[in-house]
């Protein structure tokens, strides 16, 4: 009777060490669901100037509105990570003098990417960028 006991004991504690492990193993090698993006920061479709931008230096994003479309870049250099210059022109890395074109694309290097596209979202009135 007492072999039952002990049979019943250790089925009982595999099944929990398997359920455990198996709770561990599928959080670690099953890629979660939320890919949601969130919101960066939000801007009134009337504050940006018609070929013109907006910068916001503490999220270093620029908003850019062209005769086409409204667009988000990124402000960090994709050489190092320094935070670029708004010209009227053109985008500047003050720290090793990387230039890019008004749609993010590298004009003078040392930088051999393009500044990210950020995505931006239409709500009513508001624009939103998402990251």
């Amino acid at each position: 009777m007492e072999k039952l006991t002990r049979s019943r004991r250790k089925f009982l504690k595999g099944i929990a060490f398997i359920g455990i492990f198996g709770g561990l193993v599928w959080r670690f090698l099953v890629p979660s669901t939320s890919n949601r993006k969130k919101a960066l920061l939000e801007v009134k479709k009337s504050d940006i100037p018609l070929r013109g931008a907006l910068v916001f230096k503490r999220s270093r994003v620029v908003v850019i509105r062209s005769e086409e479309d409204v667009y988000a870049l990124s402000l960090i250099c994709t050489h190092l990570g320094c935070t670029v210059n708004v010209t009227a022109e053109n985008l500047i890395c003050p720290c090793h003098g990387s230039i890019f074109d008004r749609k993010g694309n590298v004009m003078k290097g040392p930088s051999d990417k393009p500044l990210e596209r950020l995505e931006v979202a239409e709500q009513g009135e508001k624009l939103v960028v998402l990251v």
